[in-house]
């Protein structure tokens, strides 16, 4: 059985000696001292190897069942839910008013990435009530902020999101959930939800469904959609649990992954709903759920990778097969193990540069969303939302390459259940589905963030890295040779595409639409090019000061080079393959497919 020990060393090197999250001039951070966060990271590290992992391949081999009207979750997941709640892991970045310990957004994402890569399934029950917490946190009255947010805090009560219908997905303005107004100042909420993850179980007394309608006689398409609050029992006025909401599961979809979480049908049957935020405005208060979502799924995207990855390392030493062409490493042995042969270490090469590529990619973005958020900051906000979809996409994409590569390292084995590695294939694959299929993503980032402000933001981002490029140069030759002029090359392949989506996306749309996925994954290599000269500028400096684990730092340098000089280069390719326009895409009729 597969098992996963929680990465602190790396995860505290991004925090400390990359991020210097210590110094930082963000209000919260002060108090994110080494000492305080090695023992909040080792301390979530044991629950993620003890109680979570264990746990991870009998979600997948057991699932979820609806037996009379109510979601049976897996052996042992509400005891393993009790354990994380008790221990206070729901509410670590939470309003203190609602009961939350008010850590910054980083720290919740480090554990929250321990948690995903030990059981991702698991993981989403307590993710998806952050979410709802976070969107009725923002837009909530009192009332419903009161009624609602102490026990989802402590996920006494879980929450959802219910968005898509059997006949739309992306396209929201199909849907047709109907919200009648009633004279209470309620609403009834009729029609039929689709993929609702952790959308009932028996590990909470609550499920809180944040839900997508159309009150009668609103605008037409997306601009007459509302949100409200569903709960599965309606709550008296002194909080206790009334009688039981119109909502039923219709059926737990059966997936691919992700097993150990109840996907559901959901029905609601003229259910009561509680308006959440303005009247044809939902969308405005969902998105603060779906954008915290999207962040959460691309750290779902390379969680999963990092544990395949640790997996298949473990395998590639253990495993005899062969011997090295350069002359026996075990020559006692019938053969050499897996990981003397270049094509074995190219793969776990790539897991490894990605992995760590991407840690630091997300924590930088964890801590843009706290300077947006503690420091009122609108340039932070703005940058942290064009990243969005490249973390969701890219990661999520490359994760699951990830995954599959640390699969084929075990060769049949890997394609055999016993040894467990499907599991983290099928599981990351959903991440380049839900919260918005990775086209989409693509789409948002061409379509709608390059233009946002006027273009301030990727502007803002490409004088980031021309900053970094002079601040850093000439300080070392080997440096610069193997970091900064790679990242440089790719930063220009990345500038040229936006050059070209300016001089062609207007008066041919899909000339910009049509290299909009490459152009995701070439904004996704320049981001990850960033973070490992950072990464290796950081390690540098701790080994030049006499201090850290010299080991430990060598290989995140030599890891960085491998980055640089074999995944970094994609960005040409990628900006040829944009450049060549629409035609070769659009070129085929419909009919001649």
């Amino acid at each position: 059985m597969p098992t996963y020990n929680a990465p602190v060393k790396d995860q505290m090197f991004v925090l400390n000696d990359v991020l210097k999250i210590g110094t930082a001039d963000i209000p919260g951070y002060e108090d994110l001292d080494r000492d305080t966060v090695q023992a909040i990271l080792d301390e979530a590290g044991k629950v993620a190897r003890d109680v979570l992992a264990p746990l991870n391949v009998v979600g997948d081999t057991e699932g979820c069942v609806l037996e009379n009207g109510v979601v049976r979750t897996p052996k042992g997941f509400k005891d393993a839910f009790d354990q994380v709640r008790e221990g206070g892991w729901t509410a670590l970045d939470c309003d203190p008013e609602f009961g939350g310990q008010g850590l910054p957004y980083v720290v919740a994402t480090a554990v929250g990435e321990q948690f995903s890569a030990a059981n991702m399934a698991f993981n989403m029950y307590q993710g998806l009530t952050h979410g709802a917490y976070s969107a009725i946190h923002t837009h909530g009255t009192e009332d419903q902020k009161a009624t609602f947010l102490p026990r989802m805090v402590t996920c006494e009560w879980t929450g959802t999101m219910n968005l898509t219908e059997p006949h739309c997905g992306t396209d929201l303005g199909l849907m047709r959930t109907k919200a009648e107004p009633q004279d209470d100042g309620s609403h009834k909420i009729t029609g039929q939800k689709i993929f609702i993850s952790a959308g009932d179980h028996d590990m909470s007394d609550n499920v809180v469904h944040l839900v997508l309608a159309k009150i009668p006689g609103g605008p037409d398409g997306i601009k007459g959609v509302s949100l409200f609050i569903v709960p599965k029992f309606l709550v008296n006025e002194d909080g206790s649990l009334g009688d039981r909401n119109a909502v039923s599961v219709g059926k737990i979809e059966e997936k691919m992954g992700i097993h150990g979480n109840s996907t559901c049908v959901m029905n609601y049957d003229g259910a009561t709903g509680y308006l959440l935020g303005e009247a044809h405005k939902g969308m405005r208060a969902m998105f603060t759920m779906m954008n915290e979502a999207r962040l959460g799924v691309g750290l779902q995207g390379y969680a999963q990778a990092e544990v395949a990855y640790q997996n298949a390392l473990a395998y590639a030493k253990d495993r005899l097969q062969g011997r090295d062409v350069t002359g026996a490493k075990n020559p006692d042995g019938p053969a050499d193990p897996l990981i003397v042969h270049p094509d074995i270490r190219r793969s776990l090469m790539d897991q490894k540069s990605f992995v760590e590529g991407a840690r630091a990619f997300v924590y930088w973005g964890a801590a843009m969303i706290d300077r947006a958020h503690r420091n009122s900051d609108k340039d932070a906000d703005g940058l942290i939302s064009l990243m969005t979809p490249v973390i969701k996409g890219f990661l999520t994409d490359r994760g699951f390459d990830m995954c599959t590569q640390a699969q084929q390292v075990y060769g049949g084995h890997g394609y055999i259940e016993e040894w467990g590695m499907s599991q983290f294939a099928r599981d990351a694959r959903i991440a380049m589905i839900y919260e918005g299929a990775n086209g989409v993503q693509a789409l948002d980032l061409v379509g709608r963030k390059l233009a946002q402000d006027g273009g301030k933001h990727v502007m803002a981002f490409f004088d980031m890295v021309k900053s970094y490029l002079a601040e850093a140069k000439g300080k070392d030759e080997a440096f610069d040779k193997a970091f900064l002029d790679p990242l440089k090359a790719a930063s220009k392949d990345l500038q040229g595409a936006g050059m070209y989506f300016m001089q062609n996306g207007m008066k041919t749309p899909n000339a910009a639409l049509a290299g909009s996925y490459d152009f995701m994954h070439l904004f996704g290599h320049v981001c990850l090019g960033l973070m490992w000269a950072k990464m290796a500028e950081a390690a540098n400096e701790v080994l030049a000061s006499g201090a850290g684990d010299a080991e430990f730092l060598k290989a995140k340098i030599d890891t960085g080079r491998y980055y640089m000089a074999r995944q970094l280069p994609m960005t040409a390719t990628h900006l040829k393959r944009i450049e060549s326009g629409a035609e070769p895409v659009m070129a085929l009729e419909a009919e001649a497919f």
